[in-house]
């Protein structure tokens, strides 16, 4: 199978589409591919890491605040079409995959024109912007949850579930003495993404005393950005702090209890791993896309949620407190996330992409 793939600007859209890529290699171990992402973001620096052909094109999105810089925004998106024709036309791809980001418009947009098969996958609850224009000019459709079919043409649309989620389940759980935790004691595993959140970091550290006779055991990932103003923070016995951990989902597959935002990726791999969770959504992206990832979950009494605005240590301590110790609980909420499975989302994705190319 030959496949250009596109997804930039964030991690949510660049593993998943990583995720494709692995499975499709599985599967056809002579396939090609070429990766198109942006000039500027994470996927310039992940993607050749990974020994896949790279390709990038300028590429900005649209600026509400500041609409003079919309021009350059125009003017290389234009200019993008022409770039996208010669690099498709040359690889002559059997399918053209987008994963999301504003980098995917014009890959999609041309490779539909060129009249090559087209496939997006959306993994929010809410489909983002990029997603909801190129549905027009994409073959077909894949969704991580059954709630954004509404917003999509229902025709084309099927769920697949996230491809990241498969990976979760592949990997090999941690060794708790390698982290210098308990066998015997639960585990209650705070992270934040990559880099990590000022606000939350310090309602943490407010709390850090507090846990400290909890019969429970706390890691805490900090982030990167987070990490050095607190790595010199003396804490209980029974919390540790790293500032990154690779491959989360070997310690998820230990713990008991998680807390975390409502990216996509992270409640695949949730929701994959039969994980309970506090979610805390990220207020501070598109459409607040991350709260409605969270009530999905939240309204099928998958997860309990506290919104950033609310969050105090005290709330945070009771609210860990109130599930880890109530084994009927930490089973309930297990068995709630089952309802949300999609099992070998990505071997479901490879094989409506053969579908489509016959």
């Amino acid at each position: 199978m030959r496949v250009v793939i596109t997804a930039g600007g964030t991690g949510g859209h660049i593993y998943p589409a990583l995720a494709i890529i692995e499975k499709i290699k599985e599967k056809e171990p002579n396939s090609e591919f070429l990766y198109i992402g942006t000039h500027n973001r994470m996927e310039k620096d992940i993607v050749p890491k990974r020994g896949i052909p790279f390709k990038s094109i300028e590429m900005y999105g649209f600026n509400k605040k500041h609409l003079l810089k919309n021009f350059k925004t125009l003017k290389c998106l234009f200019k993008s079409f022409k770039e996208c024709k010669k690099i498709i036309k040359e690889f002559k791809p059997d399918v053209v995959v987008g994963i999301g980001g504003y980098v995917t418009v014009p890959v999609i947009m041309t490779a539909k024109k060129l009249g090559y098969k087209t496939f997006i996958h959306e993994q929010n609850s809410i489909p983002g912007k990029s997603n909801k224009f190129l549905a027009k000019y994409a073959d077909l459709i894949g969704v991580s949850f059954a709630s954004s079919k509404k917003a999509l043409p229902k025709e084309k649309t099927i769920l697949t579930g996230n491809p990241c989620s498969e990976g979760a389940l592949m990997v090999e759980p941690i060794d708790k003495k390698e982290l210098g935790l308990s066998l015997n004691k639960k585990l209650v595993l705070i992270a934040m993404g990559s880099l990590g959140s000022n606000s939350i970091n310090q309602v943490l550290m407010d709390s850090m005393d507090k846990f400290k006779d909890k019969d429970y055991e706390i890691l805490y990932i900090a982030g990167k950005n987070v990490y050095e103003s607190i790595k010199n923070v003396n804490v209980p016995k029974n919390i540790k702090i790293l500032p990154f951990y690779e491959g989360l989902a070997k310690v998820m597959k230990k713990t008991d209890l998680m807390v975390t935002r409502a990216g996509a990726s992270t409640l695949s791999e949730l929701i994959s791993l039969n994980l309970p969770s506090i979610l805390i959504p990220s207020p501070y992206v598109a459409n607040n896309h991350q709260y409605i990832n969270a009530m999905d979950l939240v309204n099928g009494k998958a997860a309990l949620i506290i919104e950033e605005k609310d969050l105090t240590s005290e709330k945070l301590i009771c609210e860990i407190d109130k599930v880890i110790n109530d084994q009927k609980a930490l089973k309930n909420l297990k068995n709630n996330l089952d309802k949300f499975k999609v099992h070998d989302s990505a071997s479901i994705i490879y094989s409506e992409l053969k579908r489509l190319i016959k």
